[in-house]
């Protein structure tokens, strides 16, 4: 058969072929290649060759329909078919192979292999429900459904640094952190196709800077705008954010409270391990003012979860949107006690729900309480204090030291009036 050196003029030319028939033309160009031409004027190209599952006979195999493949499109594929016969490898089982590995990388995509990850090790995490968060709001929401290999250092890297330029840098390590574990698991269960990952040779000192411990806490005016917000925030966010400072609790452990774990006739708390970072029950005597904020809040027949905006069946997320909105009405109550003047000038510098932790453990500290009982209080494992076994260990001493604390509180939240002869007297001192 005479060989043409096909071109699109060439193909667009072509007429039908004779009823029952089909004819062809082989390309000049790539040895192999055919246009054939249906008796109603179907044009498609096709390869000729001795493929590797039928060595002994040359096979024709469509390579793509005229119009779906351009020309240039059918010389690369078929030339790459041909690089594949020279090798020993048929086509037909490369493209299968192919075809394969794409499902199982659409498969693996980042939402589902990062759900089986927290479904798996969240429980082991030091902070599950930072961890949680963390892959929902700041990488699930980027690459929901790209396949886990195609994430790359670059999306990485912008990813972590967003949360840089957001002013919460010490988050911005956690979430490196979390990412990092992640891909190194991902990789080493040999299950979802990845080999290496866009983590690895990113560092986090240079990409965020210098780890700080944070030691923010917040002064006495500061936490009083915050329990006055809180206030005036309402259901569920706002008696669980005064409930952390009334506790000292980790925010995880006051939010995913059900009922069943508070006995209100002995007034006790008790935190299960599995809910603990410890790994050890915690029991929390509940004091008198956190005792009728609890007696305070609805009851759910769906569910048992104190803070719940789904009828009690699943505890609060969403604690970004919440922060933002106590934060303007933090900003209200500054305001209000200090002036539009003042709090322009001296603006409450950004906090966290764990400095409310860090705080009331500061307040505990000018309690007449022992350093070990302060310790238990928000079961903080501090090094070179002796364990305590028996879980109801300290439990008089820990009560007493949580109703001290709501008694300084509410000198705090509810600061008695000045008297004018108090001012005279203080400015005689003075002079």
């Amino acid at each position: 058969m005479e060989r043409k050196n096909l071109t699109d003029r060439f193909i667009n030319s072509r007429p039908p072929a004779s009823i029952g028939e089909r004819d062809e033309y082989a390309d000049a160009i790539v040895p192999g290649l055919y246009l054939r031409v249906t008796d109603r004027g179907h044009k498609s190209y096709a390869l000729v060759a001795r493929y590797p599952l039928n060595p002994k006979h040359p096979t024709r195999r469509a390579l793509g329909d005229c119009g779906a493949i351009t020309l240039a499109d059918a010389r690369d594929k078929a030339r790459g078919w041909l690089q594949l016969i020279g090798k020993g490898i048929d086509p037909k089982v490369e493209e299968e192979r192919q075809r394969a590995a794409q499902v199982r990388r659409q498969a693996n995509s980042f939402a589902a292999v990062a759900a089986e990850f927290l479904e798996r090790h969240a429980s082991k995490l030091a902070k599950e429900a930072e961890a949680k968060a963390i892959f929902k709001n700041e990488f699930t929401k980027r690459w929901a459904q790209r396949p886990i290999t195609d994430v790359t250092t670059l999306e990485v890297a912008t990813a972590i640094r967003a949360i840089v330029a957001r002013g919460s840098p010490y988050q911005a390590h956690n979430a490196f952190g979390h990412l990092r574990k992640f891909f190194n698991w991902a990789i080493a269960t040999g299950e979802y196709g990845i080999e290496s990952s866009p983590v690895e040779r990113l560092r986090p000192s240079e990409l965020i800077g210098k780890r700080e411990g944070r030691a923010r806490t917040l002064n006495d005016a500061e936490l009083r705008w915050v329990w006055m917000a809180a206030g005036e925030l309402g259901y569920p966010y706002g008696p669980l954010v005064r409930l952390l400072i009334l506790t000292g609790q980790r925010k995880s452990q006051v939010a995913e409270m059900p009922r069943s774990e508070v006995d209100r006739r002995q007034r006790l708390w008790t935190i299960p391990a599995e809910r603990m970072k410890s790994d050890a029950a915690h029991l929390v005597p509940v004091a008198p003012d956190a005792a009728a904020l609890l007696e305070s809040l609805p009851t759910w027949t769906e569910g048992s979860f104190v803070f719940t905006t789904t009828g009690g069946k699943q505890p609060v997320n969403g604690f970004s949107k919440a922060k933002a909105r106590l934060d303007k009405l933090v900003a209200a109550v500054q305001v209000k006690e200090i002036g539009a003047e003042a709090a322009a000038k001296t603006p409450m510098e950004d906090w966290t729900f764990q400095d409310l932790r860090r705080t009331m453990r500061t307040h505990l500290s000018a309690l007449p309480v022992q350093d070990l009982v302060r310790e238990l209080v928000i079961a903080h494992a501090k090094p070179g204090l002796h364990k305590v076994y028996d879980l109801y260990a300290y439990l008089d001493e820990k009560r007493h030291c949580l109703e001290l604390w709501e008694k300084r509180l509410a000198a705090i939240v509810n600061p008695a009036p000045v008297e004018v002869a108090d001012l005279a007297k203080a400015r005689a001192r003075r002079r």
